[in-house]
């Protein structure tokens, strides 16, 4: 077994790093994250059940198209380009970032096409109404911008947390100023979703200028050429390792942004709405150890995997996840209820009672998240598709039996069971190459 021994908290160091750069974010999420239930608070307040549920569901297809089409390149130049860095090589840097803008290129186009056509199909069935059809498939054309991250990847890369934080506060900052305008002018659904279009833009266009801008405040030339097939050539191991996080993440997105279309299609979009609203303090609360996760993931890739160091600092983030889990649940517990109240009326309190049994999800995701990381550090990938690929199988079956068995309320129970599932399969792959570290090679 790992020994648990922390060490002094010192400037410098690899938990020090991963800890300041959470805090970049989770500061900027925290101004997010108030401001993003200014943007949900002026919605379901200035919207009826119904039309609150489509802006939703429209808002989780764009997502889930994009998801699903998505390369994780952003993981990609972490992976190819942080060690390349750390290593003087900038040559390579730019192989990876060439590499990864080509693939948001590519794939971007064609999922915003697949989304377009897919629409006139899917439309009705998850509650987008003829009149508001033409507005969803606008907000499709967001797509390729949302399928982007290399612009995301690179400053992770540079150590430019700062930067992303920046965007984090940006992009709910618009939002709930145009949600504003929209709720008090009474634009009613189509100004908010134009609202909710805008601000999508605007932030992912703010990711793009500050990767340029420091780039070249780095002085480094070339690295936003996009180039696929003469550029991966040159990075062995790299079309292993995006094909299978892509695999990875489109089933993840199935998981996540994929639960609310699924609930609107077997519930419809007001069960949808409720159910977003639940899922929306859920990710709130599991804020911290998502950003923990993307700090953690570049310093463990600087790492040996054969050697005991990446490993204790994983543990020490899953300590550090799970005394931040229980803080949430009791938070929560005592606020959540007066605070959907207050903030979107009595018509959604429902959404507390969902909230209640997907809390306890909340513990187990924020343990647990280190665990993908240290499979893609021991080159695990394709264990690590199979393990997501395997709950999520699992996670949709329960859903719909849930669902089917005890309506809304089912949806809470399935999607407790689906991260307690997710997080046994993803730790038993990763004991096994815990127990083989000696084997790895570091690159």
């Amino acid at each position: 077994m790992l020994g648990i021994r922390f060490k002094r908290f010192q400037k410098g160091s690899a938990f020090y790093s991963v800890v300041r750069n959470a805090s970049f974010l989770l500061s900027s999420n925290i101004l997010g994250g108030i401001l993003s239930l200014v943007a949900l608070t002026c919605a379901g307040h200035g919207l009826a059940s119904a039309e609150f549920g489509t802006l939703v569901v429209i808002q989780a297809y764009t997502k889930m198209v994009s998801d699903i089409a998505k390369f994780q390149t952003w993981q990609l130049i972490v992976r190819f380009g942080t060690p390349a860095l750390t290593q003087g090589d900038t040559e390579r840097f730019k192989d990876v970032t060439n590499l990864s803008f080509g693939l948001d290129l590519s794939s971007g186009l064609l999922a915003m096409i697949a989304g377009m056509l897919c629409l006139p199909l899917l439309g009705h069935a998850v509650g987008i109404s003829r009149e508001n059809f033409w507005l969803a498939l606008v907000f499709c054309t967001l797509i390729p911008f949302i399928t982007s991250a290399t612009s995301t990847g690179i400053l992770r890369s540079l150590d430019r947390f700062d930067l992303i934080a920046i965007q984090q506060s940006i992009k709910p900052g618009l939002q709930a100023l145009g949600s504003v305008i929209a709720y008090f002018g009474g634009l009613g659904f189509p100004g908010f979703i134009i609202t909710w279009y805008l601000t999508g833009l605007v932030g992912n266009l703010f990711l793009w200028w500050a990767a340029i801008h420091e780039l070249r405040r780095q002085n480094i030339t070339g690295a936003l050429t996009p180039s696929v097939f003469k550029a991966a050539r040159r990075i062995k191991a790299s079309w292993d390792f995006v094909w299978t996080t892509n695999l990875a993440h489109s089933i993840y997105s199935i998981r996540n942004a994929g639960s609310n279309v699924i609930v609107g299609v077997v519930l419809g979009p007001s069960a949808a709405g409720l159910f977003k609203i639940a899922t929306s303090f859920f990710e709130a609360t599991g804020t911290p150890s998502d950003l923990l996760e993307k700090s953690l993931y570049p310093e463990i890739m600087r790492m040996n995997p054969n050697e005991n160091k990446p490993w204790k600092l994983a543990l020490r983030s899953a300590f550090m996840g799970l005394g931040l889990g229980i803080l949430m649940i009791i938070l929560v517990s005592l606020i959540g209820e007066p605070l959907i109240s207050l903030v979107f009326g009595a018509k959604y309190l429902e959404a507390y009672s969902l909230l209640k049994v997907m809390l306890w999800a909340v513990v187990v995701s924020m343990t647990s998240f280190p665990l993908e990381a240290l499979l893609y550090m021991a080159h695990r990938q394709r264990a690590a598709l199979i393990a997501e690929g395997s709950a999520t199988l699992v996670y949709v079956l329960l859903l719909l039996l849930f669902m089917q068995l005890y309506g809304v309320m089912g949806a809470a129970w399935g999607f407790f069971a689906g991260q307690c599932i997710n997080a046994i399969f993803m730790l038993i792959p990763t004991l096994s190459a815990y127990k083989k570290r000696h084997t790895l090679v570091h690159e």
